[in-house]
């Protein structure tokens, strides 16, 4: 997979505090390894009404980034969205010791986090704790195996936070070989979706992950941030309704 230098997959200026709506940021990172593949990954903060800062699916722990955040407001809240998606809570947990940190269910334990020393404060649900619940809506998407994710909906801005229900890798960031692979995964722009792995385990629980699904799509998000590729900044109900066609169709 060599062709193309694993940093043309990802999308810069990285490790950047960058505004995409009222209240709501993204920080670009990566290369990050997933099942062995170098993907780029997306942080999410959103600054709740509260003037607490409630961030998604951490990356990697920059300084600059801890800094750029603090200009916001104070870091309240760290999300482990999926039982995927921990790797660097650690260092964030460290630097920001007055933070809560909430974590999928199942998450708690697995042996790869128990052994990381990390603490997961409280397991997050269907419904949005006290402190966002002015803010964001949420869902568990429950699959198989303990897999899944939680889903946020910030009313406000009415952006859709995802972790990997979504992914959408644009052709021209990757190689061949790597591109032909997210094409057999489904996972390739401008059509991307749950890539295949992940359908397997989310259909081992088909019923409720398809009413998760309809739920979503009936927030009528108008933009769709995810971990994983182009997310959708516009035009956020219909495509998010196209990569959910294998659920709702």
């Amino acid at each position: 997979m060599g062709e193309i230098p694993h940093g043309r997959s990802l999308y810069p200026p990285l490790d950047i505090l960058k505004p995409v709506g009222e209240g709501v940021w993204i920080v670009d990172s990566g290369p990050h390894r997933a099942l062995g593949l170098p993907v780029p990954v997306r942080m999410t903060v959103v600054r709740l009404q509260s003037g607490e800062v409630w961030l998604h699916s951490p990356t990697r722990y920059v300084k600059e980034v801890h800094a750029a955040i603090d200009g916001i407001g104070r870091i309240g809240h760290l999300v482990a969205p999926s039982i995927a998606h921990w790797s660097f809570l650690k260092a964030w947990q460290e630097h920001c010791p007055q933070a809560i940190t909430w974590g999928a269910p199942n998450l708690e334990q697995r042996p790869k986090v128990k052994k990381s020393g990390i603490l997961i404060n409280a397991t997050l649900g269907d419904q949005a704790p006290p402190d966002w619940a002015g803010d964001l809506d949420q869902l568990v998407i429950r699959g198989g195996f303990g897999a899944g994710e939680l889903a946020f909906f910030h009313k406000q801005s009415r952006i859709l936070i995802l972790t990997d229900l979504v992914e959408n890798f644009e052709p021209e960031k990757l190689s061949p070989s790597m591109r032909l692979l997210m094409r057999l995964a489904g996972a390739l722009a401008p059509n991307g979706q749950a890539p295949l792995h992940y359908r397997f385990v989310l259909n081992r629980n088909r019923d409720e992950v398809a009413r998760a699904a309809r739920t979503l799509v009936a927030w009528a998000p108008e933009r769709v941030i995810f971990a994983h590729g182009r997310w959708f900044e516009r035009d956020g109900t219909a495509r998010l309704r196209h990569s959910l066609r294998w659920l709702l169709d």
